[in-house]
Protein backbone atom coordinates (compact mmCIF):
# COMPACT_ATOMS: atom_id res chain seq x y z
CA UNK A 1 0.00 0.00 0.00
CA UNK A 2 1.37 3.36 -1.02
CA UNK A 3 1.23 6.30 1.42
CA UNK A 4 -0.77 9.35 0.40
CA UNK A 5 0.62 12.86 0.63
CA UNK A 6 -1.83 13.82 3.39
CA UNK A 7 -0.95 15.98 6.40
CA UNK A 8 -2.66 14.88 9.62
CA UNK A 9 -2.79 16.64 12.97
CA UNK A 10 -1.71 14.79 16.11
CA UNK A 11 -3.17 15.41 19.59
CA UNK A 12 -0.11 17.57 20.35
CA UNK A 13 -0.98 19.85 17.43
CA UNK A 14 1.98 18.65 15.37
CA UNK A 15 1.49 18.08 11.65
CA UNK A 16 2.83 14.78 10.28
CA UNK A 17 2.40 12.78 7.09
CA UNK A 18 -0.25 10.09 7.13
CA UNK A 19 1.24 6.58 7.25
CA UNK A 20 -0.81 3.70 5.92
CA UNK A 21 1.68 1.30 7.48
CA UNK A 22 1.13 2.74 10.97
CA UNK A 23 -2.64 2.51 10.59
CA UNK A 24 -2.38 -1.05 9.32
CA UNK A 25 -0.10 -2.14 12.18
CA UNK A 26 -2.36 -0.58 14.82
CA UNK A 27 -5.34 -2.43 13.34
CA UNK A 28 -3.44 -5.72 13.16
CA UNK A 29 -2.60 -5.40 16.87
CA UNK A 30 -6.34 -5.73 17.58
CA UNK A 31 -6.22 -9.32 16.36
CA UNK A 32 -8.16 -8.64 13.18
CA UNK A 33 -7.03 -10.58 10.10
CA UNK A 34 -5.31 -9.19 7.01
CA UNK A 35 -8.53 -9.15 4.94
CA UNK A 36 -10.49 -7.14 7.55
CA UNK A 37 -7.57 -4.74 8.09
CA UNK A 38 -7.06 -4.17 4.36
CA UNK A 39 -10.76 -3.45 3.93
CA UNK A 40 -10.78 -0.92 6.80
CA UNK A 41 -7.59 0.76 5.57
CA UNK A 42 -9.16 1.16 2.11
CA UNK A 43 -12.28 2.77 3.60
CA UNK A 44 -10.33 5.14 5.86
CA UNK A 45 -7.91 6.05 3.07
CA UNK A 46 -10.85 7.05 0.87
CA UNK A 47 -12.16 9.41 3.56
CA UNK A 48 -8.89 11.27 4.28
CA UNK A 49 -8.47 14.99 3.69
CA UNK A 50 -5.72 17.52 4.37
CA UNK A 51 -5.59 18.46 8.05
CA UNK A 52 -7.66 15.54 9.35
CA UNK A 53 -6.94 14.77 13.00
CA UNK A 54 -5.56 11.48 14.28
CA UNK A 55 -8.64 11.39 16.54
CA UNK A 56 -10.98 11.38 13.53
CA UNK A 57 -8.97 8.62 11.87
CA UNK A 58 -9.02 6.58 15.09
CA UNK A 59 -12.77 7.04 15.60
CA UNK A 60 -13.52 5.92 12.06
CA UNK A 61 -11.26 2.87 12.26
CA UNK A 62 -12.70 1.98 15.68
CA UNK A 63 -16.30 2.16 14.38
CA UNK A 64 -15.44 -0.08 11.41
CA UNK A 65 -13.68 -2.61 13.65
CA UNK A 66 -16.62 -2.69 16.05
CA UNK A 67 -18.93 -3.60 13.18
CA UNK A 68 -16.71 -6.59 12.45
CA UNK A 69 -16.22 -7.83 16.03
CA UNK A 70 -16.38 -6.22 19.47
CA UNK A 71 -13.18 -7.84 20.71
CA UNK A 72 -11.17 -6.26 17.88
CA UNK A 73 -12.53 -2.84 18.79
CA UNK A 74 -11.80 -3.45 22.48
CA UNK A 75 -8.14 -4.25 21.86
CA UNK A 76 -7.80 -1.39 19.39
CA UNK A 77 -9.00 1.12 22.00
CA UNK A 78 -6.53 -0.04 24.68
CA UNK A 79 -4.56 3.22 24.74
CA UNK A 80 -7.74 5.28 25.03
CA UNK A 81 -9.10 2.88 27.66
CA UNK A 82 -6.14 3.60 29.94
CA UNK A 83 -6.91 7.33 29.73
CA UNK A 84 -10.46 6.45 30.77
CA UNK A 85 -9.13 5.12 34.08
CA UNK A 86 -8.82 8.80 35.13
CA UNK A 87 -9.36 11.62 35.87
CA UNK A 88 -7.09 11.00 38.89
CA UNK A 89 -4.02 8.79 38.72
CA UNK A 90 -5.14 6.42 41.47
CA UNK A 91 -7.00 3.91 39.24
CA UNK A 92 -3.87 3.81 37.05
CA UNK A 93 -1.77 2.93 40.11
CA UNK A 94 -4.22 0.11 40.92
CA UNK A 95 -4.06 -1.02 37.30
CA UNK A 96 -0.24 -1.25 37.37
CA UNK A 97 -0.42 -3.01 40.76
CA UNK A 98 -2.90 -5.52 39.31
CA UNK A 99 -0.62 -6.26 36.34
CA UNK A 100 2.26 -6.95 38.73
CA UNK A 101 0.04 -9.03 41.01
CA UNK A 102 -1.07 -11.23 38.11
CA UNK A 103 2.61 -11.52 37.16
CA UNK A 104 3.35 -13.21 40.48
CA UNK A 105 4.30 -10.27 42.69
CA UNK A 106 3.04 -9.46 46.16
CA UNK A 107 1.93 -5.85 45.79
CA UNK A 108 1.06 -2.88 47.99
CA UNK A 109 -0.45 0.44 46.88
CA UNK A 110 0.30 3.70 48.70
CA UNK A 111 2.83 2.36 51.21
CA UNK A 112 4.83 4.77 53.37
CA UNK A 113 8.55 4.00 53.39
CA UNK A 114 11.00 5.85 55.59
CA UNK A 115 14.01 7.28 53.82
CA UNK A 116 17.23 8.38 55.47
CA UNK A 117 16.04 12.00 55.37
CA UNK A 118 12.23 11.95 55.01
CA UNK A 119 9.35 9.49 54.60
CA UNK A 120 7.93 8.76 51.14
CA UNK A 121 4.54 7.57 49.93
CA UNK A 122 5.25 4.94 47.29
CA UNK A 123 2.62 4.42 44.57
CA UNK A 124 3.28 0.69 44.11
CA UNK A 125 5.57 -1.70 45.97
CA UNK A 126 6.06 -5.16 44.46
CA UNK A 127 8.03 -8.12 45.79
CA UNK A 128 8.83 -11.45 44.13
CA UNK A 129 11.63 -13.62 45.47
CA UNK A 130 14.77 -11.41 45.57
CA UNK A 131 13.19 -8.66 43.45
CA UNK A 132 11.90 -5.69 45.46
CA UNK A 133 10.38 -2.92 43.31
CA UNK A 134 9.22 0.55 44.30
CA UNK A 135 7.37 2.23 41.45
CA UNK A 136 6.16 5.77 40.82
CA UNK A 137 3.19 6.01 38.44
CA UNK A 138 2.71 9.10 36.28
CA UNK A 139 -0.75 9.24 34.74
CA UNK A 140 -1.69 11.81 32.08
CA UNK A 141 -5.14 12.51 30.64
CA UNK A 142 -3.55 14.17 27.61
CA UNK A 143 -1.62 11.99 25.15
CA UNK A 144 0.52 14.96 24.09
CA UNK A 145 2.10 15.22 27.58
CA UNK A 146 5.39 13.33 27.90
CA UNK A 147 7.39 12.55 31.03
CA UNK A 148 10.47 14.76 30.82
CA UNK A 149 13.79 14.27 32.59
CA UNK A 150 12.52 15.98 35.76
CA UNK A 151 10.35 12.93 36.54
CA UNK A 152 13.11 10.27 36.72
CA UNK A 153 15.37 12.81 38.45
CA UNK A 154 12.76 13.28 41.17
CA UNK A 155 11.95 9.56 41.44
CA UNK A 156 15.61 8.57 41.64
CA UNK A 157 16.27 11.02 44.50
CA UNK A 158 13.40 9.46 46.49
CA UNK A 159 14.55 5.94 45.60
CA UNK A 160 18.10 6.66 46.77
CA UNK A 161 16.84 8.14 50.03
CA UNK A 162 14.81 4.98 50.75
CA UNK A 163 17.74 2.71 49.87
CA UNK A 164 20.01 4.54 52.32
CA UNK A 165 17.58 3.84 55.15
CA UNK A 166 17.05 0.16 54.29
CA UNK A 167 20.65 -0.61 53.34
CA UNK A 168 21.91 -4.02 54.54
CA UNK A 169 18.38 -5.22 55.39
CA UNK A 170 16.32 -7.99 53.78
CA UNK A 171 13.64 -5.48 52.80
CA UNK A 172 15.91 -3.06 50.93
CA UNK A 173 14.41 -2.16 47.53
CA UNK A 174 16.64 -3.07 44.59
CA UNK A 175 14.64 -1.69 41.65
CA UNK A 176 13.20 1.77 41.16
CA UNK A 177 10.55 2.09 38.44
CA UNK A 178 8.84 4.99 36.69
CA UNK A 179 5.64 4.01 34.89
CA UNK A 180 3.58 6.26 32.62
CA UNK A 181 0.64 5.76 30.27
CA UNK A 182 2.12 8.19 27.73
CA UNK A 183 5.77 8.47 26.66
CA UNK A 184 9.18 9.53 27.97
CA UNK A 185 11.32 12.18 26.33
CA UNK A 186 14.68 11.03 24.94
CA UNK A 187 16.47 12.85 27.75
CA UNK A 188 14.34 11.08 30.38
CA UNK A 189 15.21 7.70 28.84
CA UNK A 190 18.91 8.59 28.69
CA UNK A 191 18.92 9.59 32.37
CA UNK A 192 16.90 6.55 33.44
CA UNK A 193 19.26 4.17 31.66
CA UNK A 194 22.30 5.98 33.09
CA UNK A 195 21.18 5.92 36.74
CA UNK A 196 19.68 2.42 36.64
CA UNK A 197 15.97 3.24 36.89
CA UNK A 198 13.51 0.97 35.09
CA UNK A 199 11.29 3.03 32.78
CA UNK A 200 7.96 1.67 31.50
CA UNK A 201 5.69 3.61 29.17
CA UNK A 202 3.07 2.94 26.52
CA UNK A 203 5.78 2.15 23.94
CA UNK A 204 9.00 1.70 25.98
CA UNK A 205 11.06 -0.43 26.28
CA UNK A 206 10.73 -2.00 22.86
CA UNK A 207 9.02 -5.42 22.97
CA UNK A 208 8.38 -5.11 26.71
CA UNK A 209 6.41 -1.88 26.92
CA UNK A 210 3.20 -1.37 28.89
CA UNK A 211 1.17 -2.24 25.78
CA UNK A 212 3.28 -5.35 25.14
CA UNK A 213 2.83 -6.57 28.72
CA UNK A 214 -0.93 -6.02 28.68
CA UNK A 215 -1.36 -7.87 25.37
CA UNK A 216 1.01 -10.69 26.34
CA UNK A 217 -0.68 -11.32 29.69
CA UNK A 218 -4.21 -10.48 28.46
CA UNK A 219 -4.59 -8.11 31.42
CA UNK A 220 -6.91 -5.51 29.93
CA UNK A 221 -8.46 -2.68 31.94
CA UNK A 222 -12.23 -2.86 32.38
CA UNK A 223 -12.49 0.37 30.39
CA UNK A 224 -11.70 -1.47 27.11
CA UNK A 225 -15.20 -2.97 27.10
CA UNK A 226 -17.34 -1.74 24.21
CA UNK A 227 -20.53 -3.05 25.84
CA UNK A 228 -20.37 -1.40 29.27
CA UNK A 229 -21.40 2.25 29.62
CA UNK A 230 -19.11 4.86 31.15
CA UNK A 231 -21.31 4.94 34.26
CA UNK A 232 -21.04 1.16 34.65
CA UNK A 233 -17.26 1.26 34.20
CA UNK A 234 -16.90 3.97 36.85
CA UNK A 235 -19.06 1.90 39.22
CA UNK A 236 -16.76 -1.09 38.76
CA UNK A 237 -13.61 1.03 39.18
CA UNK A 238 -15.02 2.41 42.43
CA UNK A 239 -15.30 -1.22 43.64
CA UNK A 240 -11.63 -1.89 42.73
CA UNK A 241 -12.56 -3.88 39.63
CA UNK A 242 -9.77 -2.56 37.41
CA UNK A 243 -9.06 -5.58 35.18
CA UNK A 244 -11.49 -7.46 32.97
CA UNK A 245 -10.08 -10.64 34.55
CA UNK A 246 -11.35 -9.51 37.97
CA UNK A 247 -14.92 -9.20 36.71
CA UNK A 248 -14.91 -12.85 35.64
CA UNK A 249 -14.40 -13.79 39.30
CA UNK A 250 -16.84 -11.20 40.65
CA UNK A 251 -19.73 -11.29 38.18
CA UNK A 252 -22.17 -10.35 40.95
CA UNK A 253 -21.19 -6.71 40.38
CA UNK A 254 -23.08 -6.87 37.09
CA UNK A 255 -26.16 -7.88 39.06
CA UNK A 256 -25.70 -4.80 41.27
CA UNK A 257 -25.81 -2.72 38.08
CA UNK A 258 -29.17 -4.21 37.16
CA UNK A 259 -27.91 -5.61 33.86
CA UNK A 260 -30.27 -8.05 32.18
CA UNK A 261 -29.22 -11.69 31.89
CA UNK A 262 -28.99 -11.42 28.10
CA UNK A 263 -26.73 -8.35 28.23
CA UNK A 264 -24.74 -9.82 31.11
CA UNK A 265 -24.03 -12.87 28.96
CA UNK A 266 -22.78 -10.66 26.11
CA UNK A 267 -20.54 -8.63 28.43
CA UNK A 268 -19.01 -11.76 29.96
CA UNK A 269 -18.51 -13.34 26.52
CA UNK A 270 -16.60 -10.22 25.43
CA UNK A 271 -14.50 -10.20 28.60
CA UNK A 272 -13.73 -13.92 28.48
CA UNK A 273 -12.46 -13.52 24.93
CA UNK A 274 -10.28 -10.57 25.99
CA UNK A 275 -8.80 -12.54 28.87
CA UNK A 276 -7.91 -15.49 26.66
CA UNK A 277 -4.21 -15.46 25.71
CA UNK A 278 -4.87 -17.34 22.49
Amino acid sequence: MQNLDIDIIKASGDHVKFSIEKLKNSLLSSGAGEDIVSNIVDVVRGELYQGISTKEIYNRAFALLKKKKNIYASKYKLKKAIYELGPTGFPFEKFIASILEYSGYKVFVGSILQGKCVSHEIDVTAIKESQHIIAECKFHNDSSIKCNVKVPLYVNSRYQDVIKNYKNTNTCPNEGWVVTNTQFTKQAITYGECCGLKLLSWDYPKNNSLKDRIDRLALYPITVSTLLTNREKQFLLSRDIVLCRQLIKDTFYLDHLGISEKRKEKVLDEINLLCSKT
